[in-house]
Order: structure tokens, then sequence, then C-alpha cells
């Protein structure tokens, strides 16, 4: 058995949520390895190393702002450095975002609009256009990324549930830095990033999770769980 752990503030009422939860169902009658998912708050993370061994795959939530900003985005660095596999949608693609511009583009005081409009450095910030309840089309830009490869198709239509996303301005700086955009709307700003040189870190701005159902399990989330289960096979090796 492998394990799964959701990075979240988990709300029963909060849609999202409940689908993330049923997208992980509909999925255990398609897997080989059984595998067990747990909702971890993040005023509960506190730096606790032991969370790194315990769990192989991360998924970072949407409903932020989370309890705890900062636990967050450790969490987060320690899973792109130890190379455990992440799936990241809506707060968790803005979170895993200010992650990679603080510890690797040294951005140190990047900042998310939610928590501090005001910053001066607003890595995350409001959409042109609020995108909560929308379901809109998502052009995949890179046929040699494993987004592609999982969906197997240049377009596709997800749901949104969010209003900030990735600032136009440090698209560049990501790209070059080796978080790819690889996934866009129509003005070319980013909706999926996906890290090179990584088992599966993928942050996607729409929930994909609210788009799975019992007869078509999403295969991005699908592709989550096959590489953290990959990772509790290569550690038993």
């Amino acid at each position: 058995m492998f394990r799964i752990a959701i990075i979240g503030e988990f709300d029963p009422n909060f849609r999202p949520h409940t689908a993330t939860n049923e997208a992980l169902e509909h999925l255990k009658p398609r897997l080989d390895i059984e595998f067990e998912a747990t909702w971890i708050s993040t005023e509960h993370i506190l730096q606790n190393e032991q969370i790194l061994t315990q769990y192989h795959g991360f998924w970072i939530a949407p409903g932020s702002p989370y309890k705890n900003m900062q636990a967050a985005i450790w969490m987060i660095q320690q899973a792109r450095l130890h190379k455990i596999p992440v799936l990241g949608t809506c707060g968790g693609f803005q979170h895993m975002a200010i992650e990679f511009a603080r510890n690797v583009l040294g951005i140190e005081d990047a900042e998310h609009a939610e928590y501090d409009p005001y910053a001066s450095k607003l890595v995350v910030n409001p959409l042109t256009c609020d995108l909560k309840g929308e379901p809109l089309l998502v052009s995949i830009t890179d046929s040699t990324s494993k987004v592609y490869a999982i969906y197997q198709k240049s377009a596709v239509k997800e749901k949104y549930y969010c209003n900030f996303g990735l600032n136009p301005v440090y698209q560049n700086d990501f790209e070059a830095n080796g978080f790819k955009i690889v996934g866009t709307d129509t003005y070319q700003e980013a909706r999926i990033l996906e890290l090179q040189d990584h088992p599966f870190f993928v942050a996607t701005l729409f929930v994909p999770q609210d788009n799975s159902s019992k007869d078509a399990p999403h295969p991005l989330v699908e592709a989550f769980l096959l590489a953290s289960a990959q990772r509790i096979l290569l550690k038993n090796n």
C-alpha cells in the first residue's frame, strides 16, 4: 500500500474538496496497488520531517488561504528537492509557484495577493478574469511534456474555482529555470506548470478532480497516483 497526503484545510461544503475525495475513489478499482489518502491541515505540518517518509505523494489542495502558508511552502520545497510526486490544483498551483519563485528564482519576498495584496513582488496576482465555477479551454502547448503524454490531446476543457494565477511578468523566468508552462489559456497565460527533471511535479490552475467520474477517472489524478506508487516500488528495491 502507498499513502497520499492531501495538504489543505478540508471543508466538506467546498466542492473542490469533496471532488478531490471522489476523484481518488474513482481510481481505487483501476489500480493494481492499494492506496490510502489523508487530509493534513497546514497548521499540523510544522516542518515535521516525518511527513516526508510517511507519504509517497502530496496533493496540494484548492481552498487557499491556508492556515499556515509557510508550512505549505516548506512542504512543497521538500517534495521538490526529494523528488516526491506532487500534484497542485488551484490554490496548490499558486503555492507551488510561490515556492519556486522564492527558493529557485531567489525572489525571497515573492508573495500571493490573497495573503498580501500590497506586496511589491506579487508572483501570484488576481487574474484578469474571475474564473470561479467556469469551464474553460486549456491548450497543451508542449508535446514533449508529461502532461501531453497523459492527456494525449492538445486542448482540454477543465473547471476553475479560483481568481488568482501566475503573474505573466514572471512566466519567462519560470520557463528559463525549468518550471515549464505546458498549458495556457487563450491569452497565453499559465494554466499548467510542469517541473523538468522530476518524477511528477505538476500544477494546474484548474481543478481536474471536478472533471472526474466513476466511469472516466481523471487522467492527471491517475498519473499522479501511479507516480506515487512507483516511489514505493523504488524504495522496496
